[in-house]
C-alpha cells in the first residue's frame, strides 16, 4: 500500500515569541516492509534545518527560528510504500544493545497493579510471542480508548489506574509490563491509515518487543493487532519523549496554542 502523509504542527502565540528552537523526528526510515520514495519538511520561517541521527538511529532535524514570531508552522509531507510483514521488523540496523530497552522511564515504570496484570496475563502462555500477544489483547480489553482523557505526560501507572487513554498510553502500559517480565520493549511513533478517517488530530503509537528467532516485532494494543500495511513507522525510543515527532522550546511570548493536523490517505490524495 502506498500512502500519502501530511503532518502539520501549528503554533500560535497571543504575544509574539522572540525565538523558537525545535527538534523534529518527522522523517521515516526505510526497512524491508517500508520504502520512502518521497519526503520533505517545510518550515514557514527562514531557518537552517540541520539533519542528524540520534542514538536510536532516528532521523532527526533541528532548527531555531528567530522572532518576533506570531506563530510557527512545521509541515512534513511525503509518500511511503508499506508491505505487511506480520509486524516483524527486518532490514533496519540496530545501534543499541537490546538490554537498553529494559530500562524503566518515568512514563513506563510498572507499579504493583501493572506487575500483577503482567504476571496474570503471561500465565499459561507457551512462549514469549504468546505472552506478548496476551499482553496486547489484555491491555486492549482492559482499557477504554478515550481522546483528551490524558496528555503527553501521563505515565503508564496513571493511565492503567484510570482505565482509559489514547494510543500512547496503551503503548506505555505494554512496554512497562513487557519490561517487568524481562522482555526488551520500545515505543514507536508513526501513522495509521484509517479508511474511514483520513484526516486526524494526531499521529499513532504502538510498541515493539524483542522475540527470539524473529527479532523486533510490533504490537499495537490500541487496536489489538500487529502492525500491517496500514502502519507507517516513524521513530523509536524508550518512551514517548524519545520518539516524539516534534519537541521544542519557546523564548518569550505568551498564550501558546498548538494544533496538529494529520492526513493519511492513499497516494494521489491531498497536496504535494
Amino acid at each position: 500500500m502506498r500512502l500519502k502523509i501530511v503532518h502539520e504542527t501549528l503554533y500560535r502565540y497571543a504575544t509574539p515569541a522572540t525565538r523558537a528552537v525545535e527538534i523534529l523526528k518527522l522523517t521515516p526510515r526505510g526497512h524491508d516492509g517500508q520504502f520512502v520514495p518521497f519526503w520533505r519538511i517545510e518550515i514557514d520561517h527562514d531557518c537552517r534545518l540541520v539533519q542528524a541521527t540520534d542514538p536510536f538511529g532516528n532521523v532527526m532535524h533541528s532548527f531555531a527560528a528567530e522572532g518576533p514570531l506570531e506563530g510557527l508552522a512545521i509541515t512534513a509531507i511525503g509518500e511511503v510504500e508499506i508491505q505487511d510483514t506480520g509486524g516483524i521488523l527486518r532490514g533496519q540496523s540496530e545501534r543499541l544493545p537490546p538490554g537498553i530497552f529494559l530500562r524503566d522511564t518515568s512514563l513506563t515504570t510498572a507499579d504493583a497493579a501493572i506487575r500483577d496484570f503482567a504476571l496474570a496475563t503471561a500465565e499459561g502462555a507457551d512462549d514469549r510471542i504468546g505472552i506478548l500477544h496476551a499482553l496486547m489483547h489484555g491491555i486492549h480489553d482492559r482499557l477504554r480508548f478515550e481522546v483528551n482523557a490524558t496528555d503527553t505526560g501521563t505515565s503508564a501507572i496513571q493511565a492503567f489506574s484510570l482505565g482509559h487513554g489514547v494510543c500512547q498510553d496503551f503503548a506505555h502500559i505494554f512496554i512497562a509490563a513487557a519490561r517487568y517480565l524481562g522482555i526488551p520493549a520500545r515505543y514507536v511513533s508513526g501513522y495509521l491509515f484509517r479508511p474511514e478517517n483520513t484526516g486526524q488530530a494526531a499521529g499513532h503509537a504502538w510498541a515493539e518487543a524483542l522475540v527470539e528467532d524473529l527479532g523486533w516485532v510490533g504490537f499495537d494494543p490500541a487496536n489489538a493487532v500487529c502492525p500491517t500495511e496500514t502502519h507507517v513507522r516513524l521513530a523509536i525510543g524508550l518512551d514517548y519523549l524519545g520518539a516524539a515527532p516534534v519537541r521544542g522550546t519557546r523564548y518569550g511570548g505568551s498564550g501558546e496554542e498548538l494544533e496538529v493536523r494529520v492526513l493519511v490517505a492513499p497516494a494521489g490524495h491531498g497536496p504535494r
